[in-house]
């Protein structure tokens, strides 16, 4: 057998040679690092430019369902003024309906509510024209259609006082408004004649119950007289054969 044996130097070479190979075949490929680098890029991009189109979408739904929430109240303004108090409640129901779970529709959603109490009160169902002017100024506290709608329900109902609250709220907001101004001229005399009204059937029934109770010892109320203190508007009870 013949060995052939290699100088140093060549020797040498050939080893290194093999170790370069080694360290290039464990080193990443210096090519590689850019394109991957290039596609993490791209794919940053491509979610950046899917969040901006998703975004703008949101943008335009929320655009489109006030336009037709507008369109419904719209033809629910057109129902109200033709007299179709009915169909109008409808059109402003679907308008409520449509802003029901959406964002910065407060103004829509407040006159809907007050535009429905206008139909209600048109339809003399009074109750109904104070819950949904109740709900138009949870929304905004200041809107002087729906304090002015539901003081006139409340008026309807004799509920004076109530109505006299609404009315003083309005004048606070508005100083100038000569509606509620003249409102309160009128309702304020109705009030302190339901009171006075009121304290007399309080009586007339304490009456009743204290005679029920006075008979069994041979009285009646009518022992007692009820004196009335002009300063303070009270009653003191005064013994009497």
């Amino acid at each position: 057998m013949v060995v052939i044996e290699l100088e140093p130097e060549e020797a040498t070479s050939t080893s290194s040679m093999a170790a370069e190979e080694r360290e290039e075949a464990a080193r990443p490929s210096s090519c590689a690092a850019p394109e991957e680098q290039a596609v993490a890029a791209a794919a940053a991009a491509a979610e950046e430019e899917e969040a901006f189109q998703d975004a703008l979408t949101d943008e335009q739904l929320l655009e489109k369902a006030r336009s037709q929430a507008n369109d419904a109240k719209a033809e629910g303004n057109k129902l109200f003024g033709a007299g179709q108090y009915k169909e109008a409640l409808s059109q402003y129901e679907m308008a409520l309906q449509i802003t029901a779970e959406l964002e910065s529709t407060d103004d829509i959603r407040s006159t809907c509510y007050s535009n429905r109490a206008a139909c209600f009160l048109k339809l003399g169902k009074h109750d109904e024209t104070i819950k949904e002017c109740s709900k138009a100024l949870e929304i905004n506290p200041s809107y002087l259609k729906a304090l002015l709608r539901r003081a006139e329900a409340h008026e309807k109902l004799e509920h004076y006082d109530e109505a006299i609250a609404d009315m003083k709220k309005v004048i606070e907001l508005d100083p100038s408004n000569q509606q509620a101004t003249r409102s309160l001229f009128r309702l304020e005399p109705l009030a302190a004649e339901k009171r006075e009204k009121m304290k007399e059937e309080m009586i007339a029934k304490l009456k009743d119950l204290g005679n029920s109770v006075l008979g069994h010892f041979g009285m009646s109320v009518d022992n007692f007289k009820a004196v009335k203190d002009p300063n303070t508007g009270s009653y003191s009870v005064q013994f009497q054969k």
